[in-house]
């Protein structure tokens, strides 16, 4: 009889220890549904292992593995979202009417073939009908520049091209491969078959120049829109997702709020390169001051090494003489996550002392542990926590219906939060203090459920953050989605090569985020910024006016 069979005939027997009067046969039962669970976990680790080997023994031989085929399907087995929706009020459709954003380029009268009305037809007038349509082609000019020349100078004076126009190709053309690589994510030799089917004739050297290369004024967009976003709201929400350079793995740090999204690559995920990208390109700095020494503490530096380095405090030190300092305490080759730690922690308290740079209050984020103790606060994802419940499988009914009955209770807890940061009240925050330590004190005797819920409860104060300060959302959805729009991009285009094509791609993708955001044409931005008209605020001004309205 198969596992599922097996399942099914106890499902039917429909046996709940909780309901069996003599405590002797109940706790029996709950020993044998503790067993059955351990032994098809086990069951499961020595399938999966066994596959390995197999796949090992297989190579070894000469032979092919089981390949491993990752499935388009979108995978919903840990998804929340259904029960976010069932708590969510509909919300009312807003009209989505098309026709009245469309400008009217061309209007055509057309008339009725006379010779088939009869005597008695009347003009009624006309009736309206748009039509929209797009007009592709190639648009080249043939400047003839005047130039004349002073003999007594030796001086030639030529006119000036119009702004925007660099080398043989202009704004518009430009603007479509910049719109074509980072908007609608074509890669560059589709960009190069699309333009040589439009007959624009074009190297596919010549685009890559054009989408790597000279784009100063995009890369101090992108840093004048970070610090107008860090400035913005009292928190930023944080990401990463894995990336490729040149053959190498990198990750892309996200950082985000409602009114921006900023994007940097960088060879590693620890706090360090957090912190290089929170300085806004200011030189990084070592702190021994009281704070750094509690953090040493919380990182688990040891006493004898704290009482060591004691003889700094009250010291800063730039990179390079924190450098020469830890070389005297620590011999290269030993204590080198001690010696990390020290780093972290002096960097830490002494970018919480600048005043030159927005300097992030709370940090929103999952729990990956490179983001803890970067900032003041740290608030943790509510689905994210969630995530951890539905990766749970047990076999016995029993169990599956106390996980269900503690899901509906999490997702209603949930619910009053969101209530609560649409209309705080520091009552309501009290009574949801005490329902957290209620409703996470829960034992259900379904061991992995109760140890899940032990660890959501030792996360109380990240989790609950947002009874002290309401405006920090529940969920880390908004930097998700973001890390989700890199993915698509490394879909398309496997790896960046070079260094600025990397610094280049986080630079278009922070803007055209940030467009989006805001309302903005990502199109009309770029077209106005490379035909250097500057009709346009930039995106840092929009953060700044938009924030100031909330």
């Amino acid at each position: 009889m198969s596992l599922e069979a097996q399942i099914q005939n106890l499902e039917s027997l429909d046996i709940n220890p909780d309901e069996i009067e003599n405590e002797k046969y109940s706790e029996a039962f709950r020993l044998l549904f503790t067993i059955i669970e351990l032994q098809n976990e086990k069951i499961e680790n020595l399938k999966s292992e066994n596959q390995k080997l197999r796949d090992e023994n297989n190579l070894l031989k000469g032979e092919q593995i089981e390949p491993k085929i990752n499935g388009s399907k979108k995978n919903d087995d840990i998804s929340s979202e259904n029960e976010r929706k069932k708590l969510n009020s509909p919300k009312k459709r807003k009209s989505n009417s098309r026709k009245d954003k469309v400008e009217i380029h061309n209007t055509e009268i057309l008339k009725v073939d006379r010779s088939i009305l009869p005597e008695d037809a009347v003009s009624k007038g006309y009736r309206y009908v748009t039509i929209r349509d797009i007009i592709v082609k190639p648009w080249n000019t043939n400047y003839q520049l005047e130039f004349f020349y002073s003999p007594s100078e030796g001086k030639t004076y030529t006119a000036k091209l119009p702004d925007g126009v660099k080398g043989e190709f202009g704004p518009r053309l430009r603007t479509h491969i910049y719109t074509l690589y980072h908007v609608a994510n074509v890669s560059e030799p589709k960009i190069h078959e699309l333009l040589e089917n439009m007959c624009i004739h074009i190297s596919k050297a010549t685009i890559s120049r054009i989408l790597t290369e000279d784009n100063d004024l995009f890369h101090k967009e992108k840093s004048e829109i970070f610090q107008s976003g860090l400035s913005s709201t009292t928190y930023q929400q944080i990401d990463d997702t894995g990336a490729r350079v040149n053959g190498n793995n990198y990750y892309t740090q996200i950082i985000c709020n409602p009114y921006y999204t900023a994007y940097f690559t960088a060879p590693n995920k620890n706090r360090e390169t957090i912190l290089d990208i929170l300085l806004c390109g200011n030189e990084k700095t070592y702190c021994f001051n009281e704070e750094a020494f509690e953090l040493m503490e919380t990182f688990n530096v040891s006493k004898i090494w704290i009482e060591r380095l004691s003889s700094l405090k009250g010291k800063i030190y730039n990179k390079e003489e924190m450098s020469r300092k830890m070389d005297c305490f620590f011999s290269p080759d030993r204590y080198k996550i001690t010696r990390m730690r020290v780093l972290e922690a002096c960097s830490i308290a002494s970018y919480h002392q600048k005043t030159n740079i927005p300097v992030v209050n709370t940090l929103l984020s999952d729990d990956a542990p490179q983001f803890c103790k970067l900032t003041f606060h740290h608030a943790n994802c509510w689905i994210h926590d969630a995530r951890n419940y539905k990766t749970l499988r047990p076999v016995v009914p029993y169990y599956q219906e106390k996980l269900k009955i503690f899901l509906d209770r999490y997702w209603n807890f949930y619910g009053k939060l969101s209530k609560f940061r649409i209309k705080p009240d520091s009552k309501v925050a009290e009574q949801l203090d005490a329902e957290f330590d209620q409703l996470f004190s829960t034992k259900t005797g379904y061991g992995k459920l109760d140890e899940r819920i032990s660890k959501t409860k030792e996360k109380k104060e990240s989790l609950l953050i947002v009874l002290k300060m309401p405006e920090i959302p529940l969920h880390n959805n908004a930097a998700e989605l973001a890390a989700r729009a890199k993915v698509r991009k490394r879909d398309v285009s496997l790896q960046t090569v070079t260094e600025k094509g990397t610094i280049t791609n986080d630079t278009f993708m922070s803007i055209v985020q940030t467009a989006k955001k805001l309302g903005v044409s990502a199109y009309d931005y770029i077209l106005d910024r490379v035909s250097n008209t500057f009709e346009m605020p930039s995106l840092a001004q929009l953060i700044r006016e938009k924030s100031a309205m909330n």
